[in-house]
This record gives C-alpha cells, structure tokens and sequence, in this order.
C-alpha cells in the first residue's frame, strides 16, 4: 500500500494529473469537512483505450466516516453529469474484485462488468473488475 501511495500521490505526480486537460477532479464535502473526491479522465488520459465515447472514473474515494451519506452516489451522478456535457455514452471504472461493498453500489446505479485487467498495488498483481454504464 505505502508504495502505491508514494508512486500514485507524490507531488511531482499530483501536478502532472491536475495539469492533464483531459482529466478533472471534484472535491466532496460534509459539514465543511472535506469527505472524498472524484477524478474523471477523457481522452488519452483514460486508463485504458476505450475510445472517444467514453468517460473513465479513475478514483472516487469517500473517507470512511462520511460512507453511507449519499456521497458516493453524489459523485456518481457528477461524472455521468460531466460524461452527458461532454457527450460521452460511457461511464467506466475499474474496481477490485474482492471490494464486494463497492461491486454492489456500482450494479445499483446501474454499471455492470465488462471485463477486467491488472492493477498494481506495489508489486502485488491485483485484478480490478471493468464496470460501465451506458448513459446515452
């Protein structure tokens, strides 16, 4: 964990994602109290090559005392939002398998699996579940 951390939110790349035009970050908060965020990627700075149409949710966290308040679906709603702005006709995202918690929010607002691929926490191989949501 500590060196997905140090390679995913050092600073040098913070600044690299934040200047990327093609990728936008929405900040969430709870009783003044900054409680998650969402980063939504387009274009070339999507994960994987799933084309033009396409809008990708490359993260979106909720601290765990604010789970369970509506802001992960909040979120949610913000990138298909922004994917109908842009003219988008999917959302995707990548999830662990073994986050059932998540796989079962994601079905519920409507994503289903469409494959899968490899995500690296360290140097361990993980598979991480590809859910989308046709929005158009």
């Amino acid at each position: 964990m500590n060196a997905y951390l140090e390679k995913a939110f050092n600073l040098q790349q913070l600044e690299k994602e934040l200047s990327n035009i093609s990728s936008q970050f929405f900040f969430v908060y709870f009783n003044n109290e900054a409680a998650g965020y969402l980063k939504v990627n387009t274009d070339h700075a999507q994960s994987e090559k799933m084309g033009d149409e396409s809008l990708e949710i490359e993260r979106i966290y909720i601290k765990n005392k604010f789970q369970k308040h509506g802001l992960g679906k909040y979120l949610l709603n913000k990138a298909e939002e922004i994917a109908l702005e842009l003219n988008k006709k999917k959302i995707w995202l990548g999830v662990w398998e073994k986050n059932e918690n998540a796989i079962a929010f994601y079905k519920k607002m409507g994503f289903v699996q469409t494959g899968a691929h490899s995500f690296y926490m360290g140097d361990e191989e993980q598979t991480d579940f590809i859910m989308t949501k046709t929005i158009i």
